[in-house]
């Protein structure tokens, strides 16, 4: 697993992380090995020889488990209000892509209890009833083919549509949510934003597609309240303030983003993972219902379906470990290598559905941005699986997956499964 590395080896998309998965996570364990943090260099966005992007300051890669747990927990000093993402995007669009993920307290914190009131008991019930009623219809969509794109057709079918039931989109709209998801995601590839074209106006059209439905939404919502969590939202008051509109568009992308593509990947992997380790299936199967919840947790440790959130330096003087940064430095925090360190996790590139996964860092590092649909999202993978691995309970990944070409999603764009077909 050596592999060879240099100082723009993390920026580079179409080298790097379209390379084989094994060379990549040898550069990451090569990484972790190092006493001192590893600086990397940016490049800038050059479109058509227009700069979209300029080259931005670099970065320290924050690897190990302990330095990702430790930035995390102090948002103070590891602040999120500078950008989310390695690039330094204009301050509209990172605060409109990012919403509560590019924000520091007291606005984050304001956001978050806003939000939070949507969630009531009677709409966490309505979500238990939602997720089991959605997996039984998209199991039963595919049963009697025997062989399907597991992503388009399954992995990405119910969170889509639990998010889009959930605010109260139309299903004549899941199309553009699935679409435009893809784009503010596609990290550049090509098969979502053409070669040559400027992704940054990709990004951009495709979140202000989501915002129109949103806003839209919302005023119908307003002349005539229903039961959904956009009703919920747009009249939740915390200390006498609501969500604005333009928050409210900026919270339904971001539910999109977090929501729709982190578990639909996370499926798609535990599909693969469970193929690539029959052992751990049969050991799943012998007891399902006892050991599905650490499963979950397995394959989420060992997908890290973000791989990185970056933070911003605060202050001169601030230290992790041997390293004190300068005020202004970017620090990048890789989920999927913290998730693989070896002094945390036992065999770490193994899958042991056994194992203690309570420090897996899949979900975001502790402290303020820690995942607000963790619980939401464990209680989609459990009810997925369980209907799929019961019902169809031969399905397997076949050939390859097709991998999305980023550093910041740990997506598969099309996957082949095949199983015996049932009526």
């Amino acid at each position: 697993m050596t592999a060879g590395f240099d100082a723009w080896t993390l920026t580079d998309l179409e080298g790097f992380w379209a390379s084989g998965r094994e060379a990549r996570e040898g550069v990451f364990a090569q990484l972790r090995a190092r006493d001192d943090l590893f600086f990397s260099e940016e490049r800038g966005l050059v479109v058509d020889g227009e700069v979209v992007l300029p080259p931005g300051r670099g970065f320290y890669s924050l690897v190990r488990h302990a330095d990702v747990v430790e930035a995390s927990k102090q948002p103070g000093l590891f602040c999120s209000g500078e950008g989310s993402n390695i690039a330094d995007l204009p301050v509209e669009m990172r605060e409109f892509f990012g919403s509560m993920i590019g924000m520091d307290d007291p606005r984050h914190a304001r956001l978050r209890r806003i939000v939070s009131r949507g969630f009531t008991p009677r709409m966490v019930e309505k979500l238990n009833e939602a997720i089991v009623t959605k997996a039984i219809s998209v199991i039963d969509s595919v049963a009697d083919k025997g062989s399907i794109d597991f992503v388009t057709e399954v992995a990405a079918k119910l969170p889509l549509a639990l998010i889009c039931d959930l605010m109260g989109i139309p299903e004549s709209e899941y199309d553009l949510v699935f679409d435009m998801t893809n784009i503010i995601l596609s990290n550049g590839d090509p098969e979502f934003i053409p070669e040559g074209a400027n992704p940054i106006d990709a990004y951009l059209n495709a979140g202000g597609a989501l915002a129109q439905l949103m806003h839209t939404l919302a005023a119908e919502r307003r002349a005539n309240p229903t039961d959904d969590l956009t009703t919920a939202l747009i009249t939740a008051e915390v200390d006498g303030e609501t969500l604005t509109d333009d928050e409210l568009a900026s919270f339904f992308v971001l539910l999109c983003a977090a929501g729709n593509e982190t578990t639909r990947n996370a499926t798609s992997h535990g599909l693969r993972l469970l193929t690539e380790n029959p052992g751990q299936r049969a050991l799943l199967m012998e007891d399902f219902e006892g050991r599905i919840a650490d499963t979950i947790e397995e394959v989420v440790r060992l997908s890290s379906p973000v791989i990185h959130f970056r933070r911003t330096v605060t202050r001169d003087g601030v230290q992790l470990g041997a390293h004190t940064f300068s005020e202004g430095d970017k620090v990048v925090l890789w989920y999927g290598s913290a998730n693989r360190d070896e002094r945390v996790f036992n065999r770490p590139h193994d899958m042991d559905i056994t194992r203690d996964t309570s420090a897996q860092v899949g979900f975001g590092g502790p402290g303020p941005h820690f995942c607000l649909g963790a619980h939401f999202a464990r209680r989609q993978l459990a009810t997925i699986f369980r209907e799929l691995l019961h019902r169809l309970p031969d399905i397997q990944m076949v050939g390859e997956p097709d991998y999305l070409r980023s550093n910041f999603i740990n997506g598969i764009k099309h996957m082949t499964a095949e199983f015996t077909p049932i009526d």
